[in-house]
């Protein structure tokens, strides 16, 4: 009997499906094994043929069924990894959320605190002097509130900070693509630019505050100059730390330099001037009378002019750091900035060992 070679039918042993011309190779042979004169082994022989033909034929066929369960298993293993970065993740922001959460409530408690001391302080101020009252010198929970809010968002400017400083050290040691390290040299920048940003505003608060840089350490505050660092000894920090200068990039620093320091005295003579102006007029009147609420007016008004001392300083620090970021190379520029973060880094070092020592049994 004569097969299509283009049929299919089922196989006995194997309950999948034989091409059709194979199955007629078969019956050739077999009509082959009914003749009289062959012999048993050959018989046993072309059994054995046919049974290794069907299991290598099934074989093929089951393969490509194999291979599917494998690659049907591929997506749900990547599911299985995206699910459990999707749970990390989700672990991480509760995480960050709850110490968020706890930083607000110690900036809570904090507040309260003030706010307790400020009300003890208004009423020994009206038992003491009797003629003042402590509103008009500009205490208030206001006041509180907003050097509250800056010294939260300080705390998360020295993270931000250190942060960068990790990034630069990385990129550096690295060797990224320049286009890459302005990146880093750009945000660096900004970030700058914000503290900037909120010391003004803080500074129209309480400019005394900012004045005194009590959100600082100790050792940052031995070489504070009107609320922050000195443009001209911040050259002298990063200077040696960006070599080798070509003659002209040397020339620019010198005249900024220059610059800066002409800067510095005219805002410290201005700041000397003021001082007289306030201790002049605290000392006019009658001393021994007890009432000196003019005095003290008069002072207020003139002190004004210390918010705008603090907001030119920051100015000047401002236009030195651009005005290096322009005179430098991106990767020279990535160098300074790092030499800048880990300055201070350092001088807060400085003040954690030198308190732990104050604190230490002679």
């Amino acid at each position: 009997m004569d097969f299509p070679s283009t049929q299919f039918v089922p196989s006995r042993t194997m309950g999948t499906y034989e091409p059709i011309h194979q199955i007629g190779m078969w019956g050739e042979n077999l009509k082959g094994i009914g003749s009289p004169n062959i012999s048993p082994s050959v018989i046993v022989d072309v059994a054995n043929k046919l049974e290794n033909e069907s299991e290598t034929t099934s074989h093929e066929l089951l393969a490509p069924s194999s291979k599917y369960d494998q690659e049907a298993s591929k997506p749900f293993d990547k599911i299985q990894r995206r699910l459990a970065q999707n749970r990390e993740a989700a672990r991480k922001s509760r995480l960050r959320k709850k110490a968020y959460v706890q930083q607000l409530e110690n900036s809570r408690l904090k507040l309260i605190q003030l706010e307790q001391e400020l009300q003890r302080a208004r009423q020994q101020g009206l038992s003491a002097g009797g003629a003042i009252e402590v509103g008009h010198l500009g205490i208030s929970g206001a006041v509180n509130s907003g050097i509250a809010a800056f010294e939260m968002g300080y705390e998360r400017w020295m993270e931000e900070q250190n942060k960068q400083i990790c990034d630069l050290r990385i990129a550096l040691d690295a060797q990224i693509s320049d286009i890459e390290l302005h990146i880093l040299v750009e945000s660096g920048m900004s970030h700058y630019l914000e503290l900037f940003r909120m010391k003004s505003s803080v500074a129209k608060a309480d400019v005394f505050y900012v004045m005194s840089g009590t959100w600082k350490t100790t050792a940052e505050r031995f070489f504070s100059w009107i609320g922050g660092f000195r443009p001209s000894e911040l050259l002298k920090v990063l200077v040696p730390q960006i070599d080798p200068l070509t003659d002209h990039q040397i020339l620019e620093v010198c005249n900024l330099k220059q610059s800066c320091q002409q800067a510095e005295d005219a805002l410290s003579q201005g700041m000397e001037k003021l001082q007289e102006t306030v201790s002049a007029t605290l000392a006019s009147g009658q001393m021994g009378q007890g009432t000196y609420l003019p005095q003290v007016a008069m002072a207020m008004e003139k002190l004004e002019a210390l918010v705008n001392f603090v907001n030119q300083a920051d100015h000047l620090r401002k236009e030195t750091l651009q005005q290096m970021s322009s005179i430098l190379t991106t990767r020279q520029a990535a160098r300074g900035l790092l030499a800048l973060g880990e300055y201070i880094q350092r001088l807060q070092a400085l003040s954690t060992v030198w308190a732990n020592r104050s604190h230490e049994p002679a």
